[in-house]
């Protein structure tokens, strides 16, 4: 009995002991982990700033009336592209026409008038040359004979006028363009340029304008930067992308065209005005874009992922690979962060390897088992 016992002792210590070398085995294996490993990058980068902007039309111009009176006609389809010189509406023409007759009496009668006047002015001069009349009799003749020449041109220019104003009854369009939806409609009573609202607007859009500000700080480091020896601060420089409202990029690239005047004293900004091509009318006016633009360069920059980067408090480090596939904690002085990188001003250089740590807890100067995992840095440049 005992010997049975002595052999079941020691098939339990023999089994601990397998058990036991397992467990060691396992962390053993364990003891080194796997790691990600990017390499450091080197690229030169240049840096975008992001502005918000407003688009409005190569043209964007109100139709006005110069004419009271009511709608008539409305000859165009709202939104349609319009032709130069297309008649867009017609408005109520019987009071301008009562005005035409009224300048062509008046007329007439004024160059009666001037007849008769010139008769007299003929009968008198040969009377006064005999001393049968006086000269002050000449004197009212060659009066009366200038009044009624005044009195005539009177007369022709309230007639231009009434014909011009029946010219403005009917409204054309005064360029090729996009027409929007009308504010008034066939029966609405519609005032003069000086107390009526805008009727509608054309606006051209084969190529648009976007109106942006940059700040006092920008403007001075561009016109810095640029070495301007004139006014024109930007212009033509710098070229413009725009980005959709979807997050796409807009397919064509513009050019700053006009910076204001002044800095405006209320938000110390300054305007800005872009133009781009619009071949595919796919801008419209009122749309709230972002423009970029390159406001900085870097030179061979070095670049890390940001994943690489352990943050506290003001304090940036990475685990750089050392010898022997050992990480060792590296205090960085970052720059610029261009998209999901970082430009790493001093503590590594290019071809240096650091690790992704993640969420894993890992001691420094302890082996791990590399993983090397390519990063297109080179992406950077396009945030």
């Amino acid at each position: 009995m005992k010997r049975i016992y002595s052999l079941f002792l020691s098939i339990c210590l023999l089994l601990i002991l397998l058990v036991s070398c397992s467990q060691n085995k396992e962390q053993a294996q364990a003891v080194i982990p796997e790691v990600n490993i990017v390499t450091v990058g080197q690229e030169t980068v240049p840096i975008f700033s992001e502005y918000v902007g407003e688009t409005y039309g190569q043209d964007d111009i109100q139709i006005q009336s110069r004419v009271d009176g009511w709608i008539t006609s409305m000859n165009f389809k709202e939104g349609d592209l319009v032709q130069k010189e297309q008649l867009l509406y017609t408005v109520d023409d019987l009071p301008i026409k009562n005005k035409i007759d009224q300048a062509d009496a008046k007329l007439a009668e004024a160059n009666t008038a001037k007849v008769k006047n010139k008769a007299e002015l003929d009968r008198v001069q040969p009377l006064t040359a005999m001393h049968a009349l006086s000269e002050r009799d000449l004197d009212a003749a060659k009066a009366a004979y200038q009044a009624s020449l005044s009195q005539v041109d009177a007369a022709q220019a309230a007639l231009r006028n009434a014909k011009i104003e029946l010219d403005y009854t009917r409204i054309k369009a005064p360029i090729t363009g996009v027409i929007g939806i009308s504010k008034v409609l066939v029966g609405d009573y519609i005032g003069r340029l000086n107390t009526g609202a805008p009727l509608n607007t054309i606006s051209s859009i084969n190529s648009v304008r976007v109106r942006f500000s940059i700040s006092e700080d920008e403007y001075l480091k561009f016109a810095k930067t640029k070495n301007n020896t004139d006014h024109k601060i930007l212009q033509n420089q710098i070229p413009v992308q725009l980005v959709l409202s979807d997050g796409s990029l807009y397919d064509e690239t513009g050019n700053i065209s006009l910076t204001n005047r002044q800095i405006d004293p209320a938000t110390g900004s300054l305007l800005v005005q872009a133009i781009f091509p619009n071949t595919k009318h796919l801008l419209r006016p009122g749309q709230y874009v972002k423009l970029r633009l390159q406001t900085d360069l870097y030179k061979d920059a070095v670049l890390i992922p940001q994943q690489a980067v352990i943050q506290m408090q003001n304090i940036y480090q990475v685990f750089a690979l050392g010898d022997s596939n050992k990480i060792v904690p590296t205090i960085i002085v970052p720059g610029k962060r261009v998209g999901g990188n970082w430009i790493v001003s001093k503590g590594l250089k290019a071809g240096d390897k650091v690790a992704i740590i993640g969420n894993a807890l890992i001691r420094p100067n302890v082996p791990i088992n590399p993983t090397m995992i390519p990063w297109n840095y080179d992406s950077t440049s396009k945030q």
